[in-house]
């Protein structure tokens, strides 16, 4: 009897937990449809917001990189809204200081897992502020070169000469030096040239002078300088400075066009451009031998070292 009476009392506080069970999940299961609603809308809504704000950007600031930061956060903003909403809904005894309680003893833990996520994160930040270079300038950052296409929170994006797409962590962009090479309207290319050591040099200066002022895109101002730089091996060497666009496209058209009016300029004037020359003397290997062989007076040869041999030819 005893045994029957415990089975009993134990089948009935089974019983018990499971209608407690299944009446709590009754009782919760329109907060978690009402959360999954609302997890569903966030994406959508977040999507709006952030077309919202790019209109409110676009139309109150000029910078790109200000415009394009007001609208990545926006968007994040509304999707962490969103999911605390939803938190909400699916758990109603679950207060506002609780939630903050929660995401401050989170944001420590998820600190520690997703360090270098928060770092590109916070780094993507600092550059959309401080705004070292901007959409579509061209940059040179950690051995690549091209156009900046995207600064997103996370990395920016870079189209390289090539057609590559360059997608570099925000925290390598913050912390390594970056060549701006679109930073002002016109840089200056220096372009290499040798002449030929006969030629006059005040001539060769005064030539390659006229040929660069005849490109008409080539600014003005600053002036253009043809430097001499050196003595080479099979030439004198030159520099030709001047200034273009700061573009690669005008860089690259510009220093053919230079090239060509360089090289036709000193065809005219009867300039030599030197290839490398290297001159090369034979000589008897004999008669300058470290050691060589001289008949002594006996009609015997003897082996004598290079100035021993001129002394004994000298004495015979």
């Amino acid at each position: 009897m005893e045994q029957a009476s415990a089975i009993s009392d134990l089948s009935s506080a089974i019983r018990e937990q499971v209608i407690e069970l299944v009446s709590s999940g009754i009782t919760i299961l329109p907060g978690i449809v009402f959360a999954l609603i609302v997890l569903l809308l966030t994406r959508t809504i977040a999507n709006l917001v952030r077309r919202g704000s790019r209109k409110v950007a676009n139309r109150t600031l000029k910078s790109l990189s200000l415009q394009s930061l007001l609208v990545q956060t926006s968007y994040a903003a509304a999707l962490v809204a969103g999911v605390l909403l939803a938190c909400v809904f699916a758990f109603p005894d679950l207060a506002p200081g609780d939630l903050i309680g929660l995401l401050g003893l989170g944001s420590v833990a998820i600190g520690f897992a997703f360090q270098d996520i928060f770092k590109n994160f916070l780094s993507g930040i600092l550059l959309l502020l401080q705004e070292p270079f901007s959409l579509g300038d061209q940059i040179i950052v950690d051995s690549y070169e091209g156009t900046v296409e995207e600064i997103a929170l996370r990395s920016t994006q870079i189209r390289t000469y090539q057609g590559e797409l360059v997608v570099v962590p925000n925290s390598i962009v913050f912390t390594s030096p970056v060549q701006v090479m679109t930073g002002r309207p016109n840089r200056r290319t220096d372009l290499a040239i040798g002449v030929d050591y006969n030629t006059p040099l005040p001539h060769a200066v005064r030539t390659l002078t006229e040929a660069a002022r005849s490109i008409e895109e080539i600014a003005p101002n600053p002036a253009i300088e043809v430097d001499i730089t050196g003595f080479g091996d099979s030439s004198i060497d030159m520099v030709v400075r001047y200034w273009t666009r700061s573009d690669q496209a005008s860089v690259r058209r510009l220093k053919t066009q230079m090239m060509l009016a360089l090289k036709q300029a000193c065809d005219e004037a009867d300039i030599n451009i030197p290839y490398p020359i290297r001159t090369v003397y034979h000589f008897d290997q004999e008669k300058y031998s470290d050691n060589a062989r001289v008949e002594n007076d006996n009609g015997r040869s003897q082996t004598y070292s290079a100035e021993e041999a001129d002394n004994a030819h000298s004495q015979s």
